[in-house]
């Protein structure tokens, strides 16, 4: 996500103003989905038909106008890649009425309302991954690997290493070790090792040995050669367009199965909105889940940020859950909200 301007305020009320942003992923107007409200004002630029054509033809000229729309009904079409905002017209035209602006990748808009801390935050991480290299990419064979960044116009290569060995397992493992020490002075999200053979696959458990944290962000994949073409391989298998969904889901997922082994055994866990504030109550709460459906549907009833903020402020974490997934579609089967504690209190 790119920030263009900011034009906050703080008050009594708390943060309300204009953000004028540009989604630059499918991720961001995910975000996107969830940081806009019924009753936010939002502007962007589409087409209308002109006011001096001639209404009645079936050949209307269409004209581009900045049109602003008070938020009705927000829709993500995964498939079509875009943001539906539809509300009545309130700025850009004279006319008044109903109006649906699309919203994809690239596609500036200002959004104009009280912002909450949970939305402030989700943007700011939004930004942030914007700002780092997401995806680093190791292409290796036995003695020779070349680590690449992915970029907005392509893979950067960014560090080589050749090392020369027979079979002495030790110099092999000075390999790994030279690959892993360049892998530390990049800043990454996720990492894919490719290459030809079976090095991949001992590199991985070489990392789990040594570097669990950067294990936990790999996925393998198949290219008959490394460096540039290896590069290339990797793009064209698709294998960049599913690591942040499924490393993602993976994380979800394994909350999930931990809530749903404490439910089992009846230890240290609250679900269901009534537990879970009592548990806050007692700043027992470790770790926060919530199904994004069931936090803009509580929001619709009463301030839910203040449980959140709380969670926070005593220590917790809050995870907010993608309903459009497995993960959250359990969640929301128990309530929609749950917590991993720190210790039992009911």
């Amino acid at each position: 996500m790119r920030v263009v301007e900011e034009n906050l305020k703080k008050s009594s009320r708390g943060v309300e103003g204009e953000m004028k942003l540009i989604p630059e992923s499918l991720d961001d107007l995910w975000h996107l989905r969830y940081i806009i409200e019924p009753g936010d004002v939002v502007f962007s630029l589409t087409k209308r038909v002109s006011e001096s054509g001639d209404k009645i033809r079936s050949d209307k000229e269409m004209v581009t106008v900045r049109l602003g729309v008070e938020v009705e009904k927000i829709e993500f079409h995964k498939f079509a890649n875009r943001l539906r905002i539809s509300g009545k017209i309130v700025g850009g035209v004279e006319d008044s009425g109903y109006h649906t602006l699309n919203i994809g990748v690239g596609k500036e808009l200002s959004i104009i309302k009280k912002w909450k801390k949970e939305q402030l935050d989700r943007l700011e991480s939004a930004v942030k991954a914007s700002n780092q290299p997401e995806i680093a990419i190791v292409t290796l064979e036995e003695g020779d690997a070349i680590i690449g960044v992915l970029r907005q116009w392509g893979v950067e290569e960014v560090a080589s290493i050749r090392k020369s060995y027979g079979k002495e397992s030790s110099q092999r493992v000075e390999f790994f070790s030279e690959i892993l020490s360049a892998l530390k002075n990049i800043d990454f999200k996720y990492l894919v090792v490719a290459g030809p053979g079976f090095t991949k696959e001992d590199f991985i458990r070489f990392l789990k040995e040594k570097d669990p944290e950067i294990a936990k962000k790999c996925v393998t994949a198949d290219v008959s050669s490394i460096g540039v073409r290896g590069f290339v391989e990797v793009l064209r298998r698709g294998v960049v367009n599913r690591i942040a969904r499924d490393l993602r889901l993976a994380e979800e997922a394994e909350y999930l199965e931990e809530l749903m082994e404490r439910i089992a055994k009846g230890e240290k866990v609250a679900y269901g909105l009534e537990e879970v504030k009592k548990a806050c109550e007692y700043g027992a709460i470790e770790v926060l889940l919530v199904a994004d459906e069931f936090l803009r549907e509580e929001r619709e009833k009463w301030d839910i940020d203040s449980l959140l903020e709380m969670v926070e402020s005593s220590g917790g974490k809050v995870i907010i859950i993608s309903t459009e997934f497995e993960p959250g579609k359990r969640l929301m089967a128990i309530g929609g909200i749950a917590a991993l504690l720190r210790f039992s209190c009911f």
